[in-house]
């Protein structure tokens, strides 16, 4: 592929939709095909013939574990960033390396505001304890920026200030400025328990899980315990991972959707090459393994076979169930429902 190509498929990624997604994540797969020494090699093993791809089905998903193992880069570069997962004492983390940021940027806001609106408009507040007291989170680094772009002057990180986070929101509610809360798990359970209250201005979102900090619980038991201390009436998630550009939005009941650019497909769980990605008007949803297809990962990979187990809709919108048996802890999962 040419220079001029690789610019001109850069720009597509982001403006995709869903009548020209398929084309353009065939254009994807063979660029990577040709440019990913790990993914190449992968593909090779599995004697796949890049002429035979005519569909998202057949194209091979490369396990997540890779990224904690190799270097998943698509062309050479020196990256501009490197994000990293957390994980438990003594695992091998995940990590990202990010050739431009400015892909990340765009495909996160251009979501955010799919989801929210314009985030100059809103107060944004991160309590993301777990992921400020370690480097390269990409959590934080979106976080972050949603934070610097937005116009209240309340908006901003927390650890465990939670009398000062309490008499923030308190403020923003008197005010009736719209804020969003976006919190790790443990943390938001922590503060809510510590700080009863009833929002109308605050919208709840909950990412990541546990770290360790607590005993799992299902999402169900979680927002149930923060919708009655926090008088909310439902608890928004985000679903993102290290290993992705993109994220998707639940704006309640946990279940998730995705830009344009991201896609959910499940596998079966007896083949993990039998891969489903629409779902039949009579099924009305399928269950299985999660892989990805996140078009943002163009010098990464964006075809992950993820450690994820869910139901995907006839909408296209997602649910996550649990984790697989015998796949790697991480922080972000809560219990099977």
């Amino acid at each position: 592929m040419s220079y001029s190509d690789e610019q001109l498929l850069r720009k597509k990624i982001l403006s995709v939709d869903d009548d020209n997604f398929e084309k353009t994540a065939i254009e994807v797969f063979n660029f990577q095909y040709n440019n990913n020494e790990t993914y190449k090699t992968y593909c090779n093993l599995l004697r796949i013939n890049p002429t035979e791809i005519s569909s998202i089905e057949k194209i091979p998903f490369l396990p997540i574990q890779f990224f904690k193992t190799q270097k998943i880069k698509t062309t050479s570069f020196i990256e501009e960033a490197l994000f990293e997962s957390s994980g438990t004492t003594g695992s091998i983390n995940s990590k990202h390396f990010v050739k431009d940021l400015s892909i990340y940027e765009e495909s996160f806001l251009q979501t955010f505001r799919r989801f929210y609106g314009n985030e100059k408009e809103l107060c944004i507040i991160g309590l993301l304890p777990s992921y400020l007291e370690r480097k390269n989170s990409s959590l934080v680094y979106m976080v972050d920026d949603l934070i610097k772009k937005s116009a209240q002057k309340n908006s901003g990180f927390y650890l465990y200030e939670h009398d000062k986070l309490k008499n923030i929101l308190l403020e923003n509610e008197a005010a009736l400025q719209p804020t969003l809360l976006i919190g790790v798990t443990y943390a938001l359970l922590d503060f809510a328990e510590e700080n009863e209250m009833k929002l109308a201005y605050t919208t709840v979102m909950e990412t990541g899980g546990m770290k360790g900090r607590r005993k799992e619980l299902t999402r169900t038991q979680v927002h149930d315990t923060l919708i009655l201390k926090l008088g909310v009436k439902k608890i928004h998630s985000e679903y993102g991972m290290t290993e992705l550009l993109s994220q998707a939005y639940s704006n309640g009941d946990g279940i998730f959707k995705s830009p344009t650019y991201m896609r959910i497909l499940t596998r079966s769980e007896d083949d993990p090459f039998k891969i489903s990605a629409n779902v039949s008007p009579e099924k009305k949803f399928t269950v299985g393994g999660i892989n990805i297809i996140d078009l943002a990962n163009l010098y990464s990979c964006s075809f992950i076979a993820t450690d994820d187990y869910g139901k995907l809709y006839i909408n296209k919108s997602f649910e996550i169930l649990g984790r697989l048996e015998n796949s790697d802890t991480r922080g972000c999962g809560l219990m099977l429902l």
